[in-house]
């Protein structure tokens, strides 16, 4: 069986990159390749220019930082990030300095004495990119770090983990099955799929300008819908998306302009969630369609659909993107 197969990626020095994609996708192996945990069975691994493939992974310039956070519960803070400088034989005073200005950077100054059983779960994650740190690698591997946190801790850790990135100036390169996570931190996605990259590029593009069907689908929300529902022009097989937000919902006398496309519908379900209400739209072309309309107006200033009601889904044709299979 394949793990990856014919992925080339090149990651800038001082990005902070995220691999993304579901489980068994193929981003926790290319991230252990680069560890050197894994050896791929062809091509290079190159850092800074030189060719590290076959280094073992004590000999590259490289750190992980995993779920688990691996503290030794029986040492202090400051103890567990003196670890990897003791073990590079760094004299006692400087190590000691060097541990203190890394927890100190991660803003954990007041825990320095503390055992690991003695902190938070975002206390533990943040000691663990501090040890790592230490040792100012070039390049810091992270296995999906926030997995274990709830949710609006993991929030938090999310900024955090953007700050520290950007005041330490060290390459991030980040595994996460979380769309949004991904979206929030990252200078650049990689969006992975059965052992191949299917899209890279900023988290606006990616979301905005999805490749596949797949990458549409995966990174958030959309609408997929066949070209032959809009057009009688368009070919068998030919698909395209369009984020719900991007639709909005009028009454079947609206008269669309040249640049929209508007499909005749009922609509077949409302979903108030708050801060905005999803209409599923069963159109008479065929798809079924998710329209998110944010909740910002006054109630008696907007038009409101209830379900039974007959409306236009409409959107334009600039904020609709073809895809592949």
């Amino acid at each position: 069986m394949t793990a990856v197969d014919s992925v080339d990626l090149d990651i800038n020095e001082g990005e902070f990159i995220t691999l993304l994609g579901p489980s068994g996708s193929g981003k926790t192996t290319v991230l252990r390749m680069i560890a050197g945990f894994e050896a791929p069975d062809q091509g290079v691994i190159t850092l800074a220019g030189a060719d590290i493939t076959h280094l073992p992974p004590f000999d590259r310039n490289i750190n992980t930082v995993f779920q688990d956070y691996a503290l030794f519960p029986h040492m202090t803070v400051q103890e567990n990030v003196e670890y990897g400088l003791r073990t590079r034989k760094v004299p006692k005073a400087e190590r000691a300095r060097l541990a203190l200005e890394a927890i100190e950077s991660v803003k954990l100054s007041h825990t320095s004495k503390r055992l690991p059983h003695q902190l938070s779960g975002g206390q533990r994650q943040r000691i663990a990119l501090a040890r790592a740190l230490v040792l100012r690698p070039q390049v810091l591997l992270l296995d999906e770090p926030l997995g274990a946190l709830d949710r609006q801790l993991r929030v938090e850790m999310q900024a955090e983990l953007k700050r520290i990135q950007r005041e330490a100036g060290i390459t991030f390169i980040f595994v996460t099955h979380d769309q949004e996570e991904a979206m929030r931190m990252s200078d650049r996605i990689v969006v992975f799929n059965s052992g191949r990259i299917e899209q890279v590029g900023i988290p606006k593009d990616v979301y905005e300008r999805p490749r596949t069907q797949f990458v549409a689908a995966f990174l958030g929300i959309s609408n997929i819908i066949e070209l032959k529902a809009i057009t009688t022009t368009a070919r068998d097989g030919e698909m395209m998306s369009i984020r719900p937000e991007r639709i909005r919902l009028e009454s079947t006398g609206y008269r669309s302009a040249d640049d929209e496309v508007s499909l005749e519908g009922e609509v077949d379900e409302v979903a108030y969630l708050g801060a905005q209400t999803v209409y599923f739209v069963r159109t008479k072309a065929g798809p079924r369609l998710s329209v998110t309309i944010l909740n910002q107006e006054l109630p008696e200033q907007s038009e409101r659909f209830v379900s039974g009601d007959q409306v236009l889904a409409v959107w334009r044709k600039s904020q609709a993107v073809q895809i592949s299979a």
